[in-house]
């Protein structure tokens, strides 16, 4: 039954197929649809992000309803970018995609919708939301993209009048619908890289912003075995891209250990990885979404990921005030890295998350 009644919603159009497919839905629905692209990032010459503006307008056109660009970039510079830099300074692993869903998604794009006279905001996300008293961020159907750990900072109340289209679906489905309906977009490939930003070619794009400071890869006995391009480049447990070719090594792949800050070393390993291992971390900034209940030293039974493409594993959450948090797990973690989120499980239901700051035994 169609419920939808001409209610305003306006879509954010990224130029990809899940915003398309979600805004047709929507049509479809009954609702009053009007797509709003994100302009979050400013650069000189030719913007990464004209030919999404174009596809979007392409399938605002296609499906019949308004479209507009509205320039965000300076709530991206101030609430995301900076804080991705500050990160990186301090030799973190930070996650821009998670701040970017709370400060401008869910934060001056859902406030722009509401001040002119939006009732709902929708997105391509892969996630649901249930509500009661208070809403509740859920799982999408399709496990392979679900998208609530990227979530896992918005406010309870920036989920208010949330529509998430694809919660429902398979990426496949999408796929399958958009080119059974004709969108322009059916076969664009996924974007991926930093949010707004894109793809990059990372070491090149971090250096225009912050000075590298090359030096030495040691073993663990202190030995050099390499040379860094600075330790912002890499993150705990890093197999990949360290250039330690020809160095002996019969036990293993070499794998980051850990970060010398103080003598701007890089500690490196092979073979054994029980170092890298850890069955409890402490944390900051802790967001419990759609519960306010959760007391001060409560001890809560939950599931936890600690990077995106991770199967849960079991964990006790302990709450303390000022958005400190720690979990405890009942099997080893490999590289649970600071600057990261720790996002918080019970069932289908995220519980919300917070940042990484250290890691004990």
């Amino acid at each position: 039954m169609n419920t939808a009644n001409g209610k305003k919603v306006i879509v954010g159009m990224s130029g990809g197929v899940d915003s398309a497919v979600a805004a047709w839905m929507l049509k479809r629905d009954g609702y009053d649809v009007t797509g709003l692209f994100m302009h979050n990032w400013e650069e000189e010459g030719e913007c990464p992000a004209a030919d999404d503006w174009r596809d979007a307008k392409a399938v605002a056109d296609m499906i019949g309803i308004p479209c507009y660009s509205v320039n965000f970039a300076k709530e991206y510079m101030d609430g995301v970018f900076e804080y991705f830099l500050r990160e990186y300074r301090a030799f973190r692993t930070p996650n821009p995609d998670v701040l970017c869903n709370r400060v401008v998604k869910f934060g001056a794009f859902r406030d722009y919708c509401m001040s002119i006279g939006a009732q709902y905001i929708a997105t391509g996300h892969y996630c649901r939301v249930a509500s009661d008293n208070e809403p509740k961020l859920l799982r999408a159907v399709d496990g392979n993209k679900d998208q609530s750990y990227f979530l896992n900072q918005v406010k309870t109340e920036q989920l208010r009048n949330v529509i998430f289209p694809l919660g429902g679906m398979t990426k496949p489905q999408v796929r399958a619908l958009a080119a059974e309906i004709g969108l322009p977009v059916a076969k664009k490939k996924d974007s991926t890289g930093i949010c707004f930003i894109g793809e990059r070619k990372f070491k090149k794009f971090l250096s225009e912003y912050l000075p590298a400071m090359p030096g030495d890869i040691v073993d663990v006995s202190g030995k050099a075995v390499g040379r860094h391009d600075g330790l912002m480049y890499y993150t705990l447990g890093q197999r990949r891209g360290l250039g330690i070719g020809g160095v002996k090594n019969e036990t293993g792949r070499w794998f980051v250990l850990h970060k010398d800050v103080a003598n701007n070393r890089l500690i490196v390993s092979c073979g054994d990885e029980s170092d890298l291992y850890t069955t409890h971390l402490d944390g900051c900034d802790l967001n419990i979404i759609g519960d306010s209940q959760i007391k001060s030293g409560e001890k809560i039974a939950c599931t936890a990921k600690t990077r995106y493409r991770q199967a849960d594993f079991q964990a006790t959450l302990t709450v303390y005030g000022d958005g400190k948090f720690s979990l405890d797990f009942e099997t080893p973690q490999r590289a649970v890295t600071p600057g990261q989120y720790a996002v918080i499980y019970m069932g289908e239901r995220c519980l919300g998350g917070g940042v990484i700051e250290s890691t004990g035994k």
